[in-house]
């Protein structure tokens, strides 16, 4: 057979519509009936062997006609019907027939419009009342105080279940994630074999199996070469038997008990939260009945089983919670004391790893990646990284099996098969992850998992598994999974962390709210002062000219003294005007359009060019873009620009000034280059600040303004500006504008 007929037989099987079989367990009869009108809907055919006439031609009939003993004593239970999901045992009634009076235990689900009851004789010498199960009831309760350990009541349950129930052999078989079941506890005679720790794949119960487990959490067959007795209606629709206790399974489920060797099997429902947890199994070598009452009985030891269950992983729970608790306590004690969360982290790794049990430990930004414990290798832990950021954005993010979903962790098993981790922000991503080494495990399987089926010769149709023998696998490549505690401390430790970054952000916002509020005042301010003393140094530069050419009998050193009160004059003039146009810079509006940057910057070439005649400066202009941006301001940063190049290339005897621009990731960046004295990259920050110089006033004039007008104007275009250069050997100042205006502000 191909592998894809046998996943389309697979498929098949999973569909298997086992709530609508069609037919029930011959040893019990079903009646259902339609609450709307109390007519008989469907009877199993056995209803003739008991009641004595064909139930064809009770169907469509009314139950209180046909059967008016029975009918009355279900009365007040087809008044008030259980809820779909429920089963209701009634109660042991007596049932006079033709021949002799019967005893029946009773059972009432609900299926649609339909009522359905069912009677089943116990089995010859059955407990007939709980009075005889009290005892084994009661002992197990008792015990229950004393079992410490959720092993020690699970053997517990195994124990007393077979006590009330007689089985050859009962297994208590917990599912794990992928719903594969491992027995963890047994109780057995010596009829049948042990299968304590075997693992069964999840393809031995189906998902629809699953479903019917959790729905209703008691089924038996007493014995699996039991013929199905089919159900008889009018009604072209199947009844649907997800809550009978008589329904008939599937010639598939039949075939793996035999192959099992187990002719009879009970099960009962673990349920978690609504959640199948697991089940209790009963095997039994030869057909067995058990009685109504006692299983019953059962299903309420194993409801007693399930809470003390709850409560036993709810209190280890607890304890782990409380001891992660006081590691987190001491993670926030040693991030708060820092001036940055990642300090506290990265410096105490011990407590960071203790938070997760894991052997090693990373925290990553954009930028850095520290390393702490056993860890890959850094260039490995970035690229886990990357893969984090584009695959996982969830805040917790948790496996024991990281190359299943992550192949490239194959080539660091050893210390990284296992990954807990939390994504502290989503706009820049950084992550703390959390590793575990392999650990390599022997898993015995009951059975080869790979084979849960055969073929059968010369046929499509598959069959269970036939051999039960314990078949070994080893598991690589996983690590001990994360408890639910660990993986709960981490999702604190990242809201913690959040919570930290949100308090600094708003005290980051606050000052930053602050500053510009100084920032407005101080560009008030300023505007204000350079405004009103434009006047007053205009009026001392006038006056000074008008006293030098009255005054003729001044001496040399008088008229020096007026030149220099003329020449400070000007020069506190100009600073005055720079200051002004500095402080509008942050109040004018953005006009942006485009702008011709080679014909802008030729208009400066010439303007410059005439006014230092006779200089030898060689002008190397490449292509200039067109940019989008305030003509009025761009063309100042050029100015600025090209008038510093011409400037600081005076001392030389053949000044060279390249101009230039290249187009990358959504910008345009411009340079100007020139061979004149340079500056040292020491004090590159304090090149664009206001009144920053740096070289001498008497080597070369300017008010120290120029470049941090640049900035200001670049940045308001959401844009960048940055310098570099060498003493005597030249300086190169680079713009970065966007392609379109959407910085401008």
């Amino acid at each position: 057979m191909t592998q894809q007929t046998q996943d389309l037989d697979l498929t098949a099987c999973e569909r298997e519509p086992i709530h609508i079989p069609g037919s029930i367990q011959p040893h019990g009869i079903l009646l259902a009936i339609r609450l709307s009108d109390r007519t008989i809907a469907y009877a199993s055919a056995n209803t003739a062997e008991i009641f004595g006439f064909d139930p064809a031609d009770a169907l469509g009939r009314p139950f209180g006609e046909v059967m008016p003993a029975l009918s009355a004593e279900f009365a007040g239970q087809l008044d008030d019907p259980p809820a779909a999901g429920n089963t209701r045992f009634v109660r042991t009634i007596q049932v006079h027939t033709a021949q002799q009076e019967r005893f029946f235990e009773t059972a009432v689900s609900r299926s649609g419009d339909c009522a359905i009851l069912e009677l089943e004789e116990p089995p010859y010498g059955a407990v007939s009342s709980i009075d005889a199960l009290y005892p084994t009831l009661r002992r197990f309760v008792e015990q229950l105080q004393g079992a410490s350990t959720i092993q020690t009541l699970c053997q517990l349950a195994a124990q007393d279940i077979r006590r009330m129930t007689g089985f050859d052999r009962v297994l208590i078989y917990q599912f794990d994630e992928q719903w594969n079941g491992t027995v963890i506890a047994e109780d057995r005679n010596e009829v049948l074999p042990s299968y304590l720790d075997l693992r069964f794949p999840a393809s031995d119960i189906p998902a629809q199996a699953r479903e019917l487990y959790r729905r209703n959490r008691l089924r038996i067959i007493p014995d699996a070469t039991y013929t199905a007795v089919p159900i008889q209606s009018r009604d072209p629709a199947p009844l649907d038997l997800s809550d009978s206790v008589l329904r008939s399974v599937s010639p598939v489920h039949l075939e793996y008990m035999r192959n099992m060797g187990t002719l009879a099997s009970m099960s009962i429902s673990i349920l978690r939260d609504g959640r199948l947890w697991g089940l209790i199994s009963c095997h039994n070598k030869e057909p067995k009945r058990v009685s109504l009452q006692v299983r019953n009985a059962c299903d309420f030891l194993t409801q007693i089983f399930s809470l003390q269950l709850e409560a036993r992983e709810n209190t280890t729970l607890a304890e782990n919670r409380v001891r992660l608790g006081a590691v987190q306590t001491r993670l926030l004690a040693h991030m708060a004391a820092e001036e940055h969360f990642i300090a506290g982290l990265v410096n105490h790794p011990d407590d960071l790893m203790m938070l997760s049990g894991a052997q090693g430990a990373a925290v990553l930004t954009q930028d850095h990646c520290w390393c702490l414990g056993e860890t890959p290798a850094k260039d490995q832990v970035r690229a886990l990284f990357e893969w984090l950021s584009d695959n996982h954005q969830e805040d917790v993010f948790a496996t024991d099996h990281l190359s299943a979903v992550y192949p490239a962790a194959q080539d660091f098993a050893d210390k990284a098969s296992g990954l807990l981790s939390i994504s502290v922000s989503k706009v820049h991503s950084s992550y703390v992850l959390w590793f575990r080494p392999e650990v390599v495990q022997t898993v015995k399987w009951g059975g080869n998992p790979q084979k849960p089926v055969q073929e059968e010769a010369g046929s499509l149709r598959l069959h269970p598994r036939r051999s039960f023998e314990t078949w070994k696998e080893t598991v690589r490549s996983r690590s001990l999974a994360w408890d639910r505690s660990e993986i709960e401390a981490v999702k604190e430790l990242r809201n913690a962390i959040v919570g930290i970054v949100l308090r600094r952000a708003e005290e980051l916002a606050s000052l930053s709210e602050e500053l510009r509020r100084s920032n407005k005042e101080l560009e008030a301010f300023s505007y204000s002062v350079s405004h009103d003393l434009r006047a007053p140094f205009r009026h001392i530069v006038g006056y000074s000219e008008l006293l030098k050419k009255e005054a003729g009998d001044l001496s040399e050193k008088g008229r020096r003294y007026v030149d220099t009160i003329i020449e400070s004059a000007y020069t506190a003039g100009t600073l005055v005007d720079n200051l002004l146009r500095f402080s509008q810079m942050g109040r004018t509006a953005l006009k942006p359009r485009t702008v011709d940057v080679a014909g802008l910057v030729g208009e400066i070439r010439h303007k410059l060019s005439a006014e230092h005649d006779g200089r030898q400066i060689q002008w190397v202009v490449g292509d200039l873009s067109p940019v989008t941006a305030d003509p009025v301001l761009i063309r100042l940063v050029f100015e600025n620009l090209l008038d510093n190049a011409v400037k600081y290339t005076r001392t030389r005897e053949k000044a060279r000034i390249e101009i230039g621009s290249s187009r990358k990731d959504g910008e345009t960046v411009y340079f100007v280059r020139d061979n004149g004295v340079g500056f040292d990259m020491r004090y590159i920050d304090k090149l664009f600040g206001v009144f920053q110089r740096l070289h001498r006033m008497e080597e070369f004039e300017g008010t120290g303004i120029g470049l941090a007008n640049v900035r200001r104007i670049v940045e308001r275009h959401g844009g960048r500006a940055w310098a570099e250069g060498a003493l005597d050997r030249g300086a190169t100042f680079s713009i970065a504008l966007p392609d379109h205006d959407e910085g401008a502000a």
